[in-house]
């Protein structure tokens, strides 16, 4: 049987965008959050709420139900909703969600939010009956720690060039207001910090705050019907999801299924790696972004800290890389934070992203990957592309 792609299905576009900061935990209720960036998405947009036809809410910790309680404020429009839990893919997998509804003809108009507070959360691998071998041992900071122990030691890196992610992600954070951490730190400072394992020190591990993200996804009529401005639009080119399979002895799944998910989308947009312009990668630890930047193509293996080092992946250079900052620096919510990425590939393919603006950008790719393991892609390109 021969799957069909996005491209088999009318063009569908993020026509809003609207963020609540990503920030610590804080007293406002996840409906303040949510609401913020949902109202954003919609003045953006310039659309009344009465025009989404269905909702999908990616969240992790707030529990059963919580999107009728946030949307009745909008008003009781008797259209669907959805709760999306997928670990730290939930907002990318209510992105994907919103995107196959639209571009099938099920409806004209959804609405996609990311939102979160801290909360304590059991893995349902836990409940399995089957005892877990691994995740009981290794934590996630020790996995990564070990990755990057591994990393420099195949290919004669530093630790120094490996934190040299986190400088630069943290450069990009303190020009983004929504970033959970607004300050620049030198080398010095993230090697100085508090050891977490191995060479990883606490600023190179990302932040778990709260926070709210939202996007609007319409099809082509609608954007005429609605009078929403079409120079805005930006266009999903692909929208793909992968999940675990075995790999070879010594792989790491998570690179693995990253490398394939990105091969896949790449193939699905029709377009090269190299035809990118910006990228915003899952960096939840600072030695991700370096494997994933690999796993795209757009660098040998094992070059990804030289050419880091060059200023390739910085703002202006051939490739900007988590120009919003990455999980390092933007935060990692977990619900909101692959609808937060779609918004800022958005922003950068509109020309709107102010001081963190890739020049001459028209290809954007945002990527995530959750527990489980599953990875998600989205292409998108801009409304000047040809």
């Amino acid at each position: 049987m021969t799957r069909k792609t996005l491209g088999d299905f009318r063009p569908v576009y993020v026509v809003g965008i609207g963020l609540h900061r990503y920030q610590r935990a804080s007293e406002k209720t996840y409906v303040e959050l949510g609401l913020t960036a949902i109202r954003n998405a919609l003045s953006d947009a310039g659309i009344s709420f009465s025009s989404v036809e269905s909702t999908y809410t990616g969240t992790t910790f707030l529990g059963m139900a919580p999107s009728r309680a946030m949307l009745r404020h909008l008003g009781a429009t008797g259209e669907p909703i959805a709760q999306v839990e997928n670990a730290s893919s939930s907002g990318s997998t209510a992105v994907r969600q919103a995107v196959l509804e639209v571009a099938s003809g099920v409806c004209d108009v959804a609405l996609a939010v990311g939102i979160d507070k801290p909360g304590k959360v059991r893995l349902a691998h836990e409940k399995a009956g089957v005892p877990d071998l691994v995740n009981e041992y290794i934590s996630p900071f020790t996995h990564f720690a070990l990755l990057a122990h591994e990393y420099m030691n195949l290919h004669n890196v530093t630790a120094e060039q490996v934190a040299n992610v986190a400088v630069k992600n943290y450069r990009n954070g303190a020009k983004n207001p929504y970033a959970h951490r607004q300050n620049g730190f030198s080398l010095e400072e993230i090697m100085a910090g508090s050891p977490i394992a191995g060479t990883l020190t606490q600023l190179q591990c990302c932040p778990i705050g709260e926070g709210a993200a939202a996007v609007i996804i319409a099809s082509e009529d609608s954007i005429d019907e609605l009078g929403i401005d079409r120079s805005r639009c930006v266009k999903f080119l692909s929208s793909t999801s992968r999940s675990e399979k075995p790999y070879g002895a010594g792989a790491d799944p998570d690179t693995e299924l990253t490398r394939e998910t990105l091969a896949m989308s790449c193939k699905e947009a029709g377009i090269l790696p190299n035809d990118l312009d910006v990228v915003e990668f899952h960096d939840g630890f600072s030695i991700e972004e370096l494997l994933y930047v690999e796993a795209l193509g757009v660098c040998p293996v094992g070059k990804g800290a030289e050419q880091l080092a060059n200023g390739e992946f910085d703002i202006g250079g051939r490739l900007a890389v988590n120009p919003s900052g990455g999980l390092l620096a933007m935060g990692h919510p977990i619900g909101p934070t692959g609808v937060g990425q779609i918004c800022e590939i958005t922003q950068q393919l509109r020309g709107e992203a102010g001081e963190r603006q890739q020049p001459d950008a028209n290809l954007g790719l945002a990527h995530m990957v959750g527990i489980g393991s599953v990875c998600f892609v989205n292409i998108l390109a801009g409304p000047n592309r040809e």
